[in-house]
């Protein structure tokens, strides 16, 4: 967030459902900012300032991350957003800090949030900057596949030492509530409970477990469901067939397809990664001409935006359209887009490759080659 340290003598609310926020923010921003509850946009709460000034109350049934944001931003426009954490019953002062940052303060929780935000940030320097030689790189023209080994070999290091900064705090300042608060940060379902070890009793099962307990959950939910889709994706395991209506309304078969190589590539028009990937897509689909065919299967679209997808694209292959209520992307245990299933001829998986990357072209390279 920011390096400016702010000191700020602030008396507690007198309402503890209630967060006291002030924003003074120097750069300009609307008079409107809406505050939601872990970025859920059916919770949201709009306040009104003037010339980056505002001071209003939000509504917290319990500590929980929130996102302030510009409303612009909420129809994909941008914006200001500012992402702190929320504590019924304490003040929050957020001040610009320069260079597009924020910094955080206020009452007693804020005050130690500052200390565990700017120790952090000290800790992530050589991450961030690693981060932005890759963006100037990529404006530059550098090859996707290179950013993404240049990527793969050097963030491990990095975020190890993020990691072991987030550890030394909480080890530092177990009976801070504002050590919960970070534990999120880890980003690692193991980490974050070793992390929780870390904290005093008392802090442990105080009000601010919530900061952390809710991620966990989720985090243990995901690897739940990636562990069954391992078994659904797994390597010999006999592809479920399926029947869509194609690009011309007419009902396709998975099965129609057997005898060859099949890629089942599920996508969406709103992914950014699916439509980056198509152009390597179409020159591999070029390069290996008559030996696999690509089933792509959009999801979560409307059709009207799939088919104008299809055709911006210039995309060649075969395509269905997966409605909400059809069972495919459960049988295939898909969890994120793009992924990509490889078939075999007998219409079992070969090889599941989720994301955009370069491995699936290696992959088809010493497959077809």
């Amino acid at each position: 967030m920011g390096l400016a340290v702010v000191v700020l003598a602030l008396t507690g609310c007198s309402k503890s459902n209630k967060l006291h926020v002030k924003m003074e923010i120097k750069k300009e921003i609307g008079d409107t900012i809406v505050v939601m509850a872990d970025a859920d946009r059916d919770n949201q709460q709009k306040f009104t300032g003037k010339d980056g000034v505002f001071e209003f109350d939000v509504e917290l049934k319990e500590p929980t991350m929130l996102f302030l944001v510009e409303p612009q931003m909420l129809a994909g426009q941008p914006g200001a957003m500012y992402h702190i954490p929320g504590v019924p019953g304490e003040e929050v002062l957020l001040t610009d800090a320069g260079d597009g940052r924020y910094d955080v303060n206020g009452s007693k929780f804020y005050s130690q949030y500052h200390e565990a935000d700017m120790f952090i940030e000290d800790a992530s320097k050589e991450m961030n900057e690693f981060m932005q030689k890759l963006q100037d790189m990529q404006k530059a023209g550098v090859a996707q596949d290179s950013l993404s080994k240049l990527y793969q070999e050097g963030v491990e290091p990095l975020l190890k030492k993020v990691d072991d900064a987030i550890n030394d705090f909480i080890k530092n300042h177990p009976d801070w509530e504002a050590s919960a608060a970070i534990i999120p940060q880890l980003n690692d379902l193991d980490k974050m409970k070793a992390a929780v070890e870390l904290l005093s009793k008392k802090v442990r099962n105080s009000r601010v477990k919530a900061f952390f307990e809710a991620p966990i959950k989720q985090m243990e939910e995901q690897k739940k469901k990636e562990e069954e889709s391992a078994k659904k994706q797994a390597a010999g395991t006999m592809a479920p067939d399926f029947t869509l209506n194609d690009i011309n309304g007419k009902p396709l078969a998975l099965s129609s397809l057997r005898g060859k190589y099949v890629i089942l590539d599920f996508w969406g028009s709103w992914c950014g990664w699916c439509i980056k990937g198509f152009p390597d897509m179409k020159k591999y689909y070029e390069k290996y001409k008559g030996k696999f065919e690509i089933l792509g299967v959009d999801c979560n679209d409307t059709e009207e935006k799939w088919k104008a997808a299809v055709e911006e694209n210039k995309l060649p292959w075969l395509h269905v359209y997966c409605p909400k209520d059809a069972k495919v992307t459960d049988d295939y245990g898909i969890t994120g887009f793009p992924t990509k299933i490889v078939i075999d001829p007998e219409g079992k998986i070969y090889k599941t490759i989720v994301g955009e990357d370069p491995a699936f072209y290696t992959m088809l390279d010493e497959l077809f080659k």
